[in-house]
C-alpha cells in the first residue's frame, strides 16, 4: 500500500489544492491532508477551523484523510512512513522553491520517501491562499478560487 502525503496550511483550501488531492487521490492508496501549525503565521481560521473544512470538502474521498503536525515536514513524514510526499507546482517560483526543499528534504526524509510534483492545472495556476485571503478581506469576488464550502464560511 502506497501512503502519500499532501501538506499545506490551506488557509484557506483553493480550488488549486483540491485539483492536487483529486489527482494525487487517484494515484495512491492513501493519501493524508496535512495541515502544518505554523504558530508565527498569523492564519485566517484556526486550525480546528481548517480541519472541520477539509473534511468536510473531502467527505466523498474514501482513501484522504486530514491530519495536521507542527515542526519539520521530514520528521512528520518519518515518523507517520509516508512512501510520497506530493508537492503542487504553479509556475516556475514554486519549481526553484520546491526543487530546493525537496533535496534538501531527499536528506531528512527516511530511504523509502520519494518527492513527487504534480503540475497545476492552468485554470488554477494563479491561485494561491494568500491571494485569495487578500482579494476577500478587500471585498472582492473570490467564487470559482475555493470550493463552495469553503467560500459560504469565507463570506461569513
Amino acid at each position: 500500500m502506497t501512503k502519500a502525503l499532501y501538506s499545506g496550511s490551506f488557509d484557506p483550501l483553493t480550488m488549486g489544492h483540491l485539483d492536487i488531492i483529486r489527482r494525487a487521490a487517484k494515484l495512491y492508496d492513501e493519501l493524508t491532508i496535512g495541515i502544518i501549525v505554523n504558530p508565527s503565521k498569523k492564519a485566517m481560521f484556526t486550525l480546528e477551523e481548517r480541519e472541520e473544512m477539509l473534511k468536510e470538502v473531502l467527505k466523498d474521498y474514501d482513501n484522504v484523510k486530514v491530519d495536521h503536525f507542527s515542526g519539520l515536514l521530514a520528521d512528520y513524514v518519518n515518523r507517520s512512513g509516508f512512501d510520497v510526499v506530493v508537492r503542487g507546482l504553479r509556475n516556475t517560483t514554486d519549481f526553484d522553491y520546491e526543487m530546493q526543499m525537496a533535496q534538501v528534504n531527499d536528506r531528512l526524509f527516511n530511504d523509502f520517501t520519494e518527492t513527487v510534483f504534480l503540475m497545476a492545472d492552468p485554470r488554477y495556476s494563479f491561485i494561491s491562499s494568500s491571494v485569495v485571503r487578500e482579494v476577500s478581506s478587500l471585498g472582492g469576488n473570490i467564487e470559482g478560487l475555493v470550493p463552495e464550502e469553503i467560500l459560504k464560511r469565507m463570506v461569513k
